[in-house]
């Protein structure tokens, strides 16, 4: 199942981060197309479980900082090879929330899109 995260559009600040119910699905590969940038933008990516009771996070994965245009990929996945900044050998949690944090005002271009792996 493929699920839109952050539609394309020119963003200058960190955006609202945004949870996803995982349910039965046991991995994830977040995918992230950044499609124009202006001057030195950066991003950085991060993948957070979400305890249902406490409210509270705890990071799973947390990629690169994204500075040009191009896909990134990062998957969570049980037995994947774990790669820094790339991939995390785990199961999903029944939620994540997905963070785009921006290190300065610089306009970056981009859509993420969840897909959930059974």
């Amino acid at each position: 199942m493929e699920r839109t995260l952050y539609a394309s559009a020119a963003r200058t600040a960190t955006p609202t981060a945004v949870t996803v119910r995982t349910g039965r699905y046991r991995g994830v590969k977040l995918f992230i197309n950044v499609t124009a940038i202006a001057a030195t933008p950066s991003v950085v990516p991060t993948i957070d479980m979400v305890d249902s009771l406490s409210g509270a996070v705890k990071n799973l994965l947390t990629g690169a900082a994204v500075t040009a245009t191009g896909q990134t990929v990062l998957t969570i996945y049980p037995g994947v090879t774990v790669a820094a900044n790339v991939s995390a050998a785990d199961v999903l949690p029944e939620s994540i929330k997905v963070t785009m944090t921006h290190g300065d005002a610089d306009s970056i271009t981009y859509t993420v899109s969840a897909h959930l792996i059974p």
